[in-house]
């Protein structure tokens, strides 16, 4: 073929990767940034688990929907914050309860522009539990010790990663004689009663349900590591655009947790039972009694959103490595106007 021939050829097909590049690059933008809302439907991503009781229950039995009126509510059901991150960066849900981690990430990757952290869930539940025959009676026995998480990156990762590390001890990967098993609390369960793991850092009920189970004790309770005891576990985050485009349903949403939550503190046995109810429908299971008044006696459910634990979670996930070479500036995540707005409208505290 005629060399310059091939030099046109290639030049088109140059040309054509670049525009496609762009085409893609420019898609990803919009994803992101000209998302579209609608007033009269607000979709909402939420967990099956405790530390998401208020949209357990106040989705399942309809109170939000009350509160909504004419506003539809869409439900999606998450496992994972990093699909529901991902679900709020596609468009498709406008609010989800989240954990702290997935909600910085989020934040971090989107440049602050995509989310805002509109309301606290729960404080605390979260626990190291070892087996009783892991030999570990002291901080000092875990060199060679297998731990695990459920998930590398998610909250109570972080928080292992960062007791060890403050505690001098080095994960494998880095060199150290610590190994961390990332799975599923389900399995967590399992790798513990088959004794292939020594200890585990998991939020509640799968503490109780460890110890329970798998002969094992609470080594840790993470409220002893944090002021008066209270670190965010779950929070409410909201797009922005959603945010901006229609405040007058999110303050609706807001109130309806608040009222939510209060019922929750208010009514604790009831709640136990609504919660149980509304999780058989959504999972087809239901969490034993025993173990679900112990995990909640280690919890705390509650609209604040426990600001500077946040902020403390950030930089324990930096110093771990996950977070880049350059220490995050998150101070813009928060918006708690509208959630001021209620508590003010209930007579009750705000939160600064």
């Amino acid at each position: 073929m005629n060399p310059k021939i091939k030099f046109i050829i290639a030049g088109i097909i140059i040309a054509s990767v670049i525009a496609v590049s762009l085409v893609t690059h420019s898609n990803s933008l919009f994803s992101l940034n000209e998302t579209t809302t609608r007033a009269d439907v607000i979709r909402i991503g939420y967990f099956p688990n405790i530390n998401h009781a208020q949209a357990v229950i106040g989705l399942g039995n309809g109170d939000f929907q009350k509160a909504l009126g004419n506003v539809k509510i869409e439900t999606q059901i998450f496992e994972a914050g990093p699909s529901a991150i991902e679900a709020l960066f596609a468009n498709q849900i406008d609010v989800t309860y989240v954990g702290p981690n997935p909600a910085i990430n989020g934040y971090i990757k989107s440049d602050g522009k995509i989310l805002r952290i509109i309301s606290g869930a729960a404080s605390g539940g979260a626990v190291l539990v070892v087996r009783n025959d892991a030999g570990i009676n002291s901080v000092e026995d875990f060199s060679g010790k297998k731990f695990s998480s459920p998930q590398l990156g998610n909250t109570q990762d972080v928080a292992l990663r960062a007791y060890l590390l403050k505690n001098g001890y080095k994960t494998t990967e880095n060199g150290g004689n610590v190994e961390v098993i990332p799975a599923k609390n389900s399995d967590i369960l399992t790798l513990m009663l088959k004794k292939e793991i020594d200890g585990a850092w998991v939020p509640e009920p799968w503490g109780a349900k460890i110890i329970k189970e798998a002969n094992s004790r609470i080594f840790v309770d993470e409220r002893d590591l944090w002021p008066q005891g209270k670190f965010v576990t779950s929070h409410i985050i909201v797009s922005t655009k959603y945010l901006q485009n229609h405040p007058d349903v999110i303050k609706k949403l807001l109130a309806a947790h608040v009222d939510e939550t209060q019922w929750i503190n208010q009514n604790k046995e009831e709640s136990f039972k609504v919660f149980n109810e509304e999780l058989e429908k959504i999972t087809g299971k239901t969490i034993p009694e025993d173990e679900l008044q112990e995990a909640f006696s280690r919890m705390e459910i509650t609209y604040d959103p426990v600001k500077e634990s946040l902020f403390k979670s950030a930089s324990d996930a930096f110093d771990i490595g996950f977070l880049g070479d350059t220490r995050p500036d998150i101070s813009g995540i928060y918006d708690l106007k509208l959630l001021n707005e209620v508590l003010e409208e209930k007579g009750l505290e705000p939160i600064p």
